[in-house]
């Protein structure tokens, strides 16, 4: 009897690990997907928080998994990844993003995770020349190499243009059946997907990264200035994600919610931070992150009165909770949009 093959497929929640996925799937591979959670990922949380229209938004990859009909296993690898942003050895892409060492890291856990659950390879939706940084002809041997999987890596939506890895040479995958993608455009992947029945799926937005994203890193970086060291934790890059930043002056910032999602979120840091909320009028919860003076707290309740609707009115009521839950009444003149420095904007 020949023995059924086992692949582990890191599923993100695009459309090309999905598609990578099923025609690996398609050849009688037994599939299970691997989806690694850095506290940086866009999914599963910005879609959670923010109030959207028509419910809550899915999480793209637990919907693959169903849609594949495989398993996944979700791993948390916030604490282990922290070495991966703060020292790629590879370098950083456009903004704070460690691609290069992003994946080779993601491939090494799925490796690990293949041993010891007795798979016999690895699956990515990686395509020749569609990444910048870590999916080019130079760069994907790289991966392989330093994440440990070496040929236990297969590439299905490219392989036919790389070097036969161990699945293609023992006859486990026939590469003439898959896909010889290659390039930036989607047009192929789609055509792929509408084929196979597929006419639901994420669609490509700049990657599922925050740090892939140039605001959200310049809120990084200030964050590491403000602290005078460049470390993390949890909660630190997921407030990051919510809320409109400012930083009036260099030892505090004041975090403004800009809808109610992010409200009921940032409600839930009050026993962490000072926060501010107004009470003659409808407007956005707001943290204070820092050592704020009484004058800094009078800058700070000006600014979040500045973004309630009662921006055009005389003076406006807020409560000032402390994290001890004691609580005093400001009242204040909204800031002038016009007294907003740019350069307050993180």
């Amino acid at each position: 009897m020949t023995t059924k093959r086992k692949a582990v497929a890191l599923i993100s929640g695009g459309l090309d690990s999905m598609l990578a996925a099923k025609v690996v799937l398609d050849q009688g591979v037994h599939v299970e997907g691997i989806n690694f959670f850095t506290g940086f990922c866009v999914e599963g949380h910005t879609h959670a928080v923010r109030k959207k229209k028509g419910g809550a938004r899915r999480n793209n990859a637990l919907w693959v998994a169903e849609q594949l009909g495989t398993k996944l296993h979700i791993i948390d690898v916030v604490q282990d990844y922290k070495n991966v942003v703060l020292n790629p050895s590879h370098g950083y892409g456009a903004n704070m993003n460690p691609c290069l060492d992003c994946k080779g890291f993601m491939v090494g856990r799925a490796y690990q995770w293949m041993l010891d659950n007795e798979f016999d390879f690895i699956i990515t939706g990686e395509v020749i020349g569609q990444r910048p940084m870590s999916q080019r002809r130079d760069t994907m041997p790289v991966i392989a190499r330093e994440s440990g999987a070496f040929d236990r890596l297969l590439r299905p939506l490219c392989a036919r243009a790389l070097h036969p890895t161990l699945p293609q040479r023992e006859g486990w995958i026939d590469v003439a059946k898959l896909p010889g993608f290659g390039g930036r455009s989607r047009k192929p992947q789609i055509a792929l997907a509408e084929s196979l029945g597929f006419d639901d799926y994420a669609q490509p937005a700049g990657g599922c990264c925050f740090l892939t994203n140039s605001a959200y890193s310049s809120k990084l970086q200030d964050l590491w200035s403000a602290r005078g060291e460049r470390d993390y934790e949890l909660d630190d890059i997921m407030l990051l994600k919510v809320g409109r930043h400012l930083r009036p002056r260099p030892h505090f910032k004041v975090i403004i919610g800009r809808e109610e999602g992010e409200n009921r979120f940032l409600r839930g840091y009050r026993h962490e931070f000072v926060s501010l909320s107004p009470t003659s009028h409808r407007g956005p919860t707001a943290l204070v992150d820092g050592g704020a003076s009484p004058d800094d707290m009078e800058l700070a309740a000006q600014l979040v009165a500045r973004y309630s609707q009662g921006r055009d009115a005389e003076r406006v009521a807020l409560e000032m909770t402390t994290p001890e839950g004691e609580t005093r009444e400001l009242h204040v003149s909204p800031i002038a949009p016009d007294d907003v420095p740019v350069e307050w904007h993180v």
